[in-house]
């Protein structure tokens, strides 16, 4: 059955955890590296434990794995074999499913709350090029060459024994089109697709939200559409676009309010924890029914949102 249905059928929302990555900075890490946390899978992965049970013990209902940026193409060019290069693809999955399982049995509040989920992070092939163009989607692969490369990766995730895949910042329906082909190669298994946005009604490359949120209504492999790693402000409009073409699951997870500059990988401006808080009750309402955090958000932010939704 599909993992969002089972939580959804029991409780009024479903809540994600918030940002690895920044979290993972402000345990010390740099992460001012083509890999970005997938480089800490190399380097410190019970630190992305600790960040898994941190959103665990906040709330969250899922951990979204440190799988964004980890690629086969990006392991090896970083000089791991192929061998190196799976094994650390499918810890990324091992890690966040022992964070769940030990917090799991350690827990009192089972009854109040579902087994957590441990989603897989399929992040867009610009996260595999580090340049920005997640945010802009003018790749030139085409469809097919897009299969090729997310293939591998999902298969190796899915053997890794992930709950669902959560394809993650895409910004073109190409790419979600892509993802989708590959996922009818493995019967059963679910994913969400969120989009980055550039504004109220439109995704990174241009194409409007509704017109994503139509053709993957008709996807049955396809549990929640929405949009991450995006601007708080454009939030509440893009789930009315939304919910107009589709009667799947919303799910919105976006940055703290913060911008990033692409070019000097920097953020800009300071959030109000307070200001985000009451943003997710705005979103909540306006039928988002998966709600977390993206960049720059924190397990403060997530126990802040599991106080008022777990009332």
């Amino acid at each position: 059955m599909n993992p969002i249905d089972q939580i959804l059928n029991n409780f009024q929302i479903m809540i994600l955890d918030g940002a690895m990555a920044t979290e993972l900075e402000n345990h010390g890490c740099n992460l001012n590296d083509r890999l970005w946390s997938a480089k800490v899978l190399m380097e410190n992965p019970e630190l992305i434990k600790q960040v898994h049970t941190d959103y665990f013990r906040a709330g969250a209902d899922c951990a979204i794995t440190a799988s964004y940026q980890a690629s086969l193409e990006g392991y090896k060019e970083r000089g791991l074999t192929e061998k190196e290069a799976i094994e650390l693809i499918k810890k990324s999955v091992e890690i966040a499913t022992r964070a769940r399982d030990e917090f799991w049995s350690d827990s009192n509040n089972q009854f109040n709350r579902p087994k957590p989920l441990v989603a897989a992070s399929i992040g867009p092939y610009g996260a595999f090029l580090a340049d920005g163009s997640e945010y802009k989607g003018d790749y030139l692969l085409n469809e097919d060459e897009l299969v090729v490369f997310h293939r591998e990766r999902i298969r190796l995730l899915i053997e890794a024994g992930a709950d669902i895949l959560a394809c993650e910042t895409i910004p073109c329906l190409l790419e979600a089109k892509a993802i989708t082909k590959v996922l009818k190669e493995f019967h059963g298994v679910y994913a969400w697709i969120s989009f980055s946005a550039k504004d109220e009604r439109h995704i990174s490359n241009g194409e409007t939200i509704a017109s994503c949120a139509k053709w993957l209504d008709g996807e049955e492999q396809i549990a929640a559409i929405g949009i991450n790693c995006s601007s708080p402000k454009f939030i509440t409009s893009l789930i009315n676009e939304i919910k107009v073409q589709t009667t799947k699951p919303i799910i919105v997870y976006p940055n703290s309010g913060e911008e990033y500059d692409a070019g000097s990988k920097t953020w800009n401006a300071m959030s109000s924890s307070e200001h985000f808080t009451t943003s997710t009750k705005d979103w909540f309402k306006a039928g988002a029914k998966i709600i977390g955090g993206c960049c720059r958000t924190t397990p403060n932010d997530i126990e802040a949102l599991t106080a008022w939704a777990r009332k």
